[in-house]
């Protein structure tokens, strides 16, 4: 290669360098690409997390279903109950408040079975508030009273009106519950009852509490919340956190010798008194089994 040939080819690609520097000075700094009503599938997983938030907590404020359910299909999910659940359990690992979550698990329920469900908690009862009515009504009296004597006659009407009506709220069995945090109330449909409790002898499912839940037509649910409690203390989790084994499916591991109490929230299926069986092994070792819950709605 002589002189000239060599001259070419380094000026050459020394023009290709500095167009391929002046290109990307002008599209990184002059003019960048700026995105302008993207579609919601192509943002980022974070920023679908917060999308979904934000769904939820519309859905929370109007019950408009099918308008959640088109808004949750912009972001493109495959199964968006599944997603709506795990996101769900990922507030909860981190730490998020239990009220912050519940919005994106009661609209997976909801999506899963088709209606609008109750919410978790009886809002009517703590705003209820009867001593304003009888500031009103005593107030009305004494305006009233040196007029007409007779207005005297309609005062017992409204204490009468105020016994009948506090008998509505229910704080004897607040009072009795040891976390009062909610009240497990049925939905819509049926409430879950439980159908089969099946043990579990399977030396790598040892202390591990299975759930599947059910609706009548026998599809699984998710976004379904259980408590358990036990004398140490209480978790919370979801149906279909593992959808690998089933968008109904939920587990918990046991200690031995623990009691512990189950409450399906939704429905308010409750089965107290469940403890780690007692398993035997082929060589006559006995360990701790398993358990297979399943709930279904009539």
């Amino acid at each position: 290669m002589n002189q000239l040939t060599r001259n070419s080819v380094l000026q050459f690609t020394l023009a290709l360098l500095i167009g391929f520097g002046l290109g990307l000075a002008y599209s990184w700094l002059l003019s960048p690409v700026t995105y302008v009503d993207a579609h919601p599938a192509l943002l980022r997983a974070d920023f679908k997390d917060q999308y979904r938030i934000i769904i939820a907590a519309s859905y929370a404020a109007n019950k408009d279903l099918p308008r959640a359910q088109a808004r949750l299909n912009l972001l493109g999910d495959v199964d968006p109950v599944s997603e709506l659940s795990a996101q769900a359990q990922r507030m909860l690992a981190t730490g998020e408040t239990f009220e912050k979550a519940r919005p994106l698990a009661q609209l997976a329920t909801d999506l899963q079975q088709g209606y609008v469900g109750e919410p978790f908690t009886p809002t009517p009862f703590p705003t209820f508030n009867t001593p304003n009515a009888q500031f009103t009504s005593a107030s009305t009296e004494t305006e009233t009273q040196p007029e007409i004597s007779e207005e005297a006659t309609f005062t017992p009407a409204a204490p009468t009106v105020f016994f009948e009506q506090t008998p509505l709220i229910p704080l004897a069995q607040e009072t009795l519950t040891p976390r009062p945090t909610f009240t497990p109330t049925a939905g819509p449909g049926d409430p879950f009852a439980l159908v089969s409790q099946e043990t579990i002898c399977d030396p790598g499912m040892s202390k591990v509490m299975q759930f599947m839940l059910l609706d009548s037509r026998h599809d699984q649910i998710a976004g379904a919340e259980i408590v358990v409690t036990w004398n140490q203390g209480e978790d919370r989790f979801f149906t279909g956190l593992k959808p690998e084994l089933g968008n109904g499916y939920a587990d918990f591991t046991m200690e031995a010798d623990t009691v512990y109490n189950i409450r399906v929230v939704t429905g308010g299926a409750f089965v107290p008194d469940v403890r780690a069986p007692v398993c035997t092994d082929p060589n006559g070792v006995n360990f701790p089994g398993g358990i297979l819950l399943t709930f279904q709605q009539p």
